[in-house]
């Protein structure tokens, strides 16, 4: 696409609000993008193939634990860390959720809730992409409701059981270590299980209609033995995962409006280049109006993205608020990716274009980091101060 197109599409001069350093940053993801994910990812997609080789390079592209600091770690800010992950988005959200897997969930764990030892161990090779690390903490039956895990740390003279399952865990099967939640008799706790912890069997769920390039997978945990330096000292209760939580849900408010950005701009380069009764499609009146609708909101969700990252940066983001920008800008980036296919028309089903892909990766992303559902009951609860998630 032209920059004159481009541009054209930025009504609302959203890059007039980014410093030099923001744009020279998102650029270098896009090229990445441009270079790396979008050649390939019609192929990954087909294939289910996670491309391990890439994590490495996004290591040296510094968007792996980008928004922490020290060991090893970029140190970046959250707008920084939006713009980078819508980028990414714009390629896949597979790739995307790889990053926020990686540094969002089990990275932060470890910086925000692991000891000296443990942050000097993991946190700079993850940073990297040397190491993979996941976080386990959905199980087959409880997960919008974590407070209802079963899987179960002992403790015993020497450290500790861990025993149960955990269900859609990303990368789990690829992982050189899993932040896994249990409940233990002080409440919830976090363990660090490195890989090849005899009783460990993470097992990818498939065949999957979403998120493709990407891996998801059942784990087990059958007499599990870990020593006592693998509990997460400082973290106690949900508050544990939950912090991790807030992070990855951030992300996702960027990185949906990634992938509806790209179906738009699909649909509106086929629809500047398709002839339809002697004219191209772009030229009708219901294809503009397809393109606007999608475009407002476009511009809207990231505008709404980018203060998020101003208030998260300036250290006033609130739960309530990541809550309504993943509610609202993965809601929007779905009907928007759905609406640019049908200007694709037939051509639209096909891997050579993009926004059935991106919607079909989105019902994932809107069903993961909280439902529809309950986020909807995050706002609800915030603004009569009734708690409605029972009954």
């Amino acid at each position: 696409m032209s920059d004159s197109t481009t541009n054209n599409s930025d009504v609302l001069a959203l890059d007039s609000l980014l410093t030099a350093d923001e744009l020279a940053l998102r650029e270098r993801v896009r090229d990445f993008t441009a270079q790396r994910i979008r050649p390939n990812i019609a192929r990954w997609y087909e294939d289910a193939h996670f491309p391990r080789g890439i994590a490495p390079e996004l290591g040296e592209l510094g968007v792996l634990g980008m928004h922490l600091d020290g060991y090893g770690c970029p140190g970046r800010t959250a707008v920084e860390y939006g713009l980078a992950v819508m980028e990414l988005e714009a390629g896949d959200s597979g790739i995307r959720t790889f990053v926020s897997v990686q540094g969002s969930l089990a990275m932060t764990a470890i910086h925000k809730w692991g000891s000296e030892e443990q942050k000097e161990q993991w946190l700079p090779r993850m940073a990297a992409g040397e190491l993979i690390g996941c976080f386990a903490l959905t199980e087959p039956t409880a997960g919008s409701d974590p407070s209802s895990m079963t899987t179960y740390a002992r403790q015993t003279a020497d450290g500790w059981v861990l025993d149960g399952a955990k269900r859609w865990i990303g990368l789990a099967s690829i992982a050189d270590v899993m932040v896994v939640w249990a409940n233990t008799e002080d409440g919830i706790r976090g363990f660090l299980v490195p890989a090849g912890t005899s009783g460990v069997t993470a097992t990818p769920i498939e065949p999957k209609l979403s998120m493709r390039a990407s891996i998801q997978c059942d784990v087990t945990f059958d007499a599990v033995r870990l020593g006592p330096e693998a509990i997460l000292p400082g973290a106690s209760g949900l508050r544990g995962p939950f912090s991790c939580l807030n992070e990855a849900r951030y992300g996702i408010v960027w990185g949906a409006m990634g992938a509806a950005r790209d179906s738009y701009e699909a649909a509106l380069e086929y629809a500047g280049s398709r002839l339809q009764f002697g004219r191209p499609l772009a030229g009708y009146q219901l294809t503009q109006e397809k393109l606007v609708n999608m475009l407002v909101e476009i511009q809207k969700g990231t505008m709404l993205a980018l203060h998020l990252g101003r208030l998260k940066d300036a250290g006033h983001l609130e739960p309530q608020q990541i809550s309504l920008g993943k509610l609202n800008n993965v809601r929007e980036a779905i009907k928007v990716a759905r609406e640019a296919r049908t200007i694709l028309g037939g051509n639209g089903i096909t891997l050579d274009y993009s926004p059935l892909r991106h919607a079909n990766n989105l019902e994932s992303v809107r069903t993961y980091e909280g439902t529809d559902e309950v986020h909807t009951l995050i706002l609800g609860q915030h603004i009569t101060g009734i708690g409605a998630f029972r009954g």
